[in-house]
C-alpha cells in the first residue's frame, strides 16, 4: 500500500495535468478496493489492477461494505494506520494539490481535477475522520473558502460546500476556524450572489440546515471508525475553549448577521425529523 501512495503522491505532485489525473484515479481505485466487497480472490485482483492502473468498467464495481465490515477490514485498518502519520496521509497530499491547482489558470481541464480532488478529499475525510484536523488550521480553511468564489464553476463551488461539510463534522474546533475566518460571510455571499446557479444555492441552504444543528464533541459520534480519539481541549486567550460547542441559537445569531431568514432555517429544523434534537 506504500508504493501505490508513493507513486500516487508523485503524480499528484506534477505539474502535468495529465499525471495529476493519473494520480487521483490511483487513490480513487484504492480507496474503492479498501471500501468495496471482496467475493472472491479473482475479484480482488482486478480490483487490485484498478487501483494500480486506475482504469475499470461499471461493470466491474462491487457492493460497498457496511460500516461494520468496514472497521474490521484488515486493508482498512493498515490504511487507516498509515493516515496517522504525515507522509501517508491523503487528506493532506490532496488538499496541497487543490492548492496548486487553485493557482493556476482556470480552464475546462484544471476545473476537471479540481473537481475530482475536492470528491476525493470527501471520501478521505469520510473514510479517515481524524484527518479533519486538518481544517482547525486557518490556511488550509481558506483554501476552501477561495474555492466558493463567485466566479468558480458550479461543480467546484458545489463539491466544496460537501467538503466543508465533512470538514465540519463532529469537529467544533474546525467550525469555529471557519467562523474565524469569516466563512459565514463567504457562503452566504456565495448564496444571494445573483450568478449562483440554483444547483448550488441548493447545497448551500443544505449547509445552512448543517450548521444550524447541535454540534457534536469529535470523536463522540458514529462518524469515527476507529472508535472515540478525544483530545484534550485547549483554551484560547479569551478563556473559552478552542473547541467548545454552540447551541442552535448561538449559530443561530451568528448566520442572522448575514441572512435576514435564519428563523425559517431553524422552524423547518423543528418541524423536521431532527426536531426532536433541537427541542
Amino acid at each position: 500500500m506504500e508504493s501505490l501512495l508513493s507513486l500516487s503522491f508523485d503524480y499528484l505532485s506534477s505539474y502535468d495535468g495529465v499525471k495529476v489525473r493519473k494520480g487521483l484515479r490511483q487513490l480513487e481505485g484504492l480507496l474503492a478496493q479498501i471500501c468495496l466487497s471482496r467475493n472472491n480472490s479473482g475479484q480482488q485482483d482486478r480490483r487490485h489492477s484498478i487501483a494500480v492502473t486506475g482504469n475499470g468498467a461499471n461493470g466491474d464495481r462491487q457492493p460497498p461494505k457496511d460500516l461494520g465490515q468496514l472497521r474490521d477490514d484488515p486493508a482498512f485498518r493498515e490504511f487507516f494506520k498509515l493516515q496517522e502519520g504525515f507522509e501517508w496521509n491523503v487528506a493532506m497530499r490532496l488538499t496541497l494539490t487543490l492548492e496548486r491547482l487553485l493557482s493556476r489558470s482556470s480552464t475546462g481541464a484544471n476545473d476537471l481535477l479540481l473537481v475530482s480532488t475536492l470528491d476525493l478529499l470527501q471520501g478521505a475525510l469520510l473514510i479517515h475522520p481524524p484527518s479533519r484536523s486538518l481544517f482547525a488550521r486557518e490556511i488550509y480553511m481558506n483554501l476552501l473558502l477561495d474555492l466558493l468564489d463567485p466566479t468558480s464553476c458550479p461543480a467546484i463551488q458545489s463539491s466544496t460546500v460537501l467538503v466543508l461539510v465533512t470538514a465540519l463534522l463532529e469537529r467544533p474546533k474546525n467550525i469555529r476556524c471557519f467562523e474565524r475566518v469569516d466563512g459565514l460571510l463567504a457562503i452566504t455571499s456565495l448564496f444571494k450572489n445573483g450568478s449562483t446557479g440554483r444547483e448550488v444555492k441548493m447545497r448551500v441552504v443544505e449547509f445552512f440546515y448543517f450548521y444550524l444543528m447541535p454540534e457534536t464533541a469529535a470523536g463522540r459520534g458514529a462518524g469515527n471508525l476507529a472508535g472515540p480519539q478525544r483530545t484534550p481541549s485547549k483554551r484560547s486567550g479569551s478563556g473559552r475553549r478552542e473547541d467548545e460547542t454552540k447551541t442552535t441559537n448561538e449559530k443561530q445569531a451568528l448566520l442572522g448577521r448575514y441572512l435576514s431568514n435564519v428563523e425559517d432555517l431553524v422552524e423547518d429544523l423543528r418541524d423536521s425529523s431532527f426536531g426532536a434534537v433541537l427541542a
